[in-house]
């Protein structure tokens, strides 16, 4: 399934697509799925994604979050990776991102953009068992960084789901209007058929600017062409 709408703003389930957006064309992208997050982190069901490799990652999302430049941010890896990326010491997971834990120099060098100045990274470790299309993402992340890295990337960039000022997203609704309103261009929706999702009235309106609903081989109506549209 996939949403596209004339200014670039997209809304999908399809995990490649997203991944490609993470790698190979460096976006910013929102996950939306399942039980609202509680507590004071997000943990991958209402996050803002990165690919955490990008030098420039953190200066990237503070201006798209409006935060001030200094901000940090956190990592969520696999746990299987936990211990060779990160001195975890007698700690055997953090699946809540409760923890400072010091970085080994592999983090420091592959995601510099998620550890702090003192070296340390918030980190949440994930498993197939506890969050799997998250799981699910991050390992494909990892996977498609292996092709162009030998050490890969077994880590995603993740902050929670909502702007300056703002409340974490709760709804659809709210999450595709944080998109609008922080220009970020891709929203994953994992779970769209489980969670029985379906687009809100506003974004329905055709005035409002959508024009495709695509399947996987769909190919994409000129959007100049007012018969393409008129069969919306």
């Amino acid at each position: 399934m996939k949403y596209m709408w004339k200014d670039g703003f997209t809304i999908t389930d399809e995990l490649d697509v997203i991944v490609d957006e993470l790698t190979t064309h460096q976006q910013v992208v929102g996950i939306f799925q399942g039980d609202s997050e509680i507590g004071p982190r997000a943990l991958g069901n209402r996050s803002l994604l990165f690919n955490p490799t990008n030098c420039y990652a953190k200066d990237i999302m503070n201006t798209i979050k409006k935060r001030e430049w200094y901000r940090p941010f956190a990592g969520s890896i696999m746990l299987d990776y936990a211990h060779d990326w990160f001195e975890m010491g007698t700690l055997e997971e953090s699946p809540w991102m409760t923890y400072a834990i010091q970085s080994k120099e592999i983090a420091k060098r592959r995601v510099p953009s998620i550890v702090h100045v003192d070296g340390t990274c918030r980190i949440q470790t994930v498993t197939e068992e506890q969050n799997p299309y998250y799981y699910k993402l991050i390992k494909k992340f990892h996977e498609r960084i292996l092709t162009e890295h030998e050490e890969g990337c077994p880590i995603i960039f993740n902050t929670s789901f909502n702007l300056k000022g703002e409340a974490i997203v709760e709804t659809l609704e709210d999450a595709m209007k944080t998109c609008e309103d922080g220009g970020i261009q891709f929203l994953y929706v994992p779970a769209w058929e489980d969670d029985e999702l379906e687009l809100p009235e506003e974004y329905k309106n055709p005035m409002k600017g959508i024009y495709h609903h695509l399947n996987k081989n769909d190919t994409l109506p000129d959007v100049e062409d007012s018969e393409a549209l008129k069969n919306v």
